[in-house]
């Protein structure tokens, strides 16, 4: 299949960032290089009207070293696009020129309209939001892009200037910050956003939030409930989290702000502005939800820019996480016959113990994802796969799978083979006791499952299962002796009872 590199480059208020990635023709890529520089061209723009010089020294500087990069890794395209600073500079446009002869490519400046159409782009790629309605927000320096949503339908694009850079410069002067301050600010935001949203309130279930303030904020959110997890994308943060965070954050000083655990030093500066807005925009949208979108404007980008190039054919219909994980299975050369048949025994005996034990829809498509996906780490080696699987899963970008969920999928797929979970096993061990529950049931189904296909050829035809309040009866059909299967099943069912509670028989029909 062909491919292509492409890079996408956005250059905002406070960083410019460069990633490049090789697509292929079916509209997928991997990224080969992500670097980002801290140049801060919307610094006293509030004030001075006007890009500053050392700022503007800042962004050549950036924008030579990914010239070399662009052409050291051999780019065919690329997709380059300024926003908020430049677009309100009176220098903007000058400096934009001369920054498009250092790249040796065509710099655009965007409007607010179309920063959020990509940052919309990025979202709608990476989050499964049917049958919701949720607002997309991307906070940058100068501006911060709404889109307004549901299901897969975008309804309204706005773009208003509440960046973190601006709202640092015209309101936060203090250090430590004001009350005073503090209280200006906000009254700002609610009057922009009231003169932004007129007629009627809008309300959105959840915010799906990308842009450095808001990947800031899911790292503080993930260091402060003690979360161990391989990425900030998809991670969800409460507005209580964000209430306390905030409040937290400005009664420190800059220094102090700078120790903060998941807080780059680069962005204490300027991250109480960046909160604050958060803040408010959960609050006049009423909304309880964050999901963080780790990519944002500069996958939009890529997009836009595949789509340009041809490179985003197929169906336009979004992806479901069945597919994902079918695709990632797949990817790892899964045995899809008894992945498919393991995963149809576990969820039958899910269904069948989901009354008596309280068990969830959304735990069903966990133990789903990891039936499917259990012996993916044979990729590796057959030697310890059940752990290969387990880092594989926890990798991967799986779509419609928050951090937390993949973690899940990711341990419950690893505990259906060997040991159980034991106390020297760390990763476990982080698990909240509620996830350690969810992924002892869950495993111990699967390893009840993938016993029943020992020799995996789908012997063992029809399941069913009893539970009398001490002992779960298993009924196994099958047109041909299957004992072989029942001690597979008796060896791995260890988990299984210390998690319910209970004894497990076979019994044929």
């Amino acid at each position: 299949m062909k491919k292509s590199r492409i890079a996408a480059i956005d250059i905002g208020s406070n960083s410019i960032r460069c990633i490049i990635a090789e697509a292929t023709k079916d509209g997928k890529f991997k990224i080969l290089d992500d670097e980002k520089a801290t140049v801060r061209l919307g610094e006293r723009l509030a004030m001075t009207g006007v890009i500053s010089e050392g700022a503007s020294k800042r962004a050549v500087e950036a924008i030579r070293r990914f010239h070399k990069l662009v052409t050291g890794l051999n780019v065919e395209a690329v997709e380059a696009v300024a926003t908020s600073a430049v677009r309100t500079a009176s220098n903007g446009k000058e400096l934009i020129t001369t920054l498009s002869e250092e790249l040796g490519h065509e710099i655009r400046i965007i409007s607010g309209e179309e920063e959020a159409e990509l940052a919309a782009a990025s979202a709608l790629a990476n989050f499964d939001m049917y049958g919701k309605r949720y607002a997309m927000v991307d906070i940058g320096g100068g501006s911060v892009e709404i889109v307004t949503a549901y299901s897969n339908h975008v309804e309204e694009f706005f773009s208003v200037e509440l960046g973190a850079v601006v709202m640092t410069d015209r309101f936060l002067k203090s250090d430590p910050i004001t009350e005073n301050e503090l209280r200006k600010l906000q009254r700002h935001i609610r009057e922009r956003l009231k003169q932004t949203f007129t007629g009627n309130r809008i309300s959105a279930d959840s915010f799906i939030g990308s842009g450095g303030t808001l990947t800031a904020l899911g790292n503080m959110a993930m260091q402060m409930r003690k979360d161990n997890y391989v990425s900030i994308h998809g991670y969800e943060v409460l507005r209580s989290e964000v209430v306390h965070l905030l409040a937290m954050l400005t009664h420190k000083d800059l220094k102090e702000r700078r120790t903060i655990a998941g807080l780059n030093q680069d962005r204490a500066d300027i991250i109480v502005a960046g909160v604050v807005v958060i803040d408010e925009l959960m609050r006049f949208f009423d909304t309880n939800r964050l999901l963080v979108n780790e990519r944002g404007i500069r996958e939009g980008l890529l997009i836009k820019a595949m789509k340009r190039l041809g490179f985003a054919a197929g169906s336009s219909t979004p992806p479901t996480w069945r597919d994902s994980i079918k695709e990632f299975a797949v990817s790892c050369h899964v045995d899809e016959q008894h992945a498919s048949h393991v995963a149809g025994m576990a969820l039958s005996i899910f269904d069948a113990l989901s009354l008596p034990f309280g068990l969830t829809p959304h735990e069903k498509k966990l133990l789903e994802a990891a039936s499917i996906l259990h012996d993916s780490g044979y990729f590796i080696s057959y030697s310890s796969h059940h752990k290969h699987s387990y880092h594989l899963i926890r990798h991967a970008e799986l779509f419609g799978f928050s951090p937390r969920e993949r973690e899940l999928i990711a341990q419950i797929a690893r505990y259906h083979r060997k040991s159980i979970p034991k106390r020297k096993h760390d990763a476990f061990q982080s698990l909240k006791e509620k996830d350690q529950i969810t992924v002892a049931r869950l495993g111990g189904i699967l390893r009840l499952a993938d016993g029943l296909d020992r020799r995996r050829n789908s012997l063992v035809q029809d399941i069913s299962c009893q539970f009398n309040g001490t002992a779960v009866t298993l009924n196994l059909g099958a047109a041909e002796d299957i004992s072989v299967e029942i001690f597979g099943a008796n060896a791995k069912k260890d988990l299984f009872e210390k998690a319910f509670g209970s004894t497990v028989v076979f019994a044929t029909k």
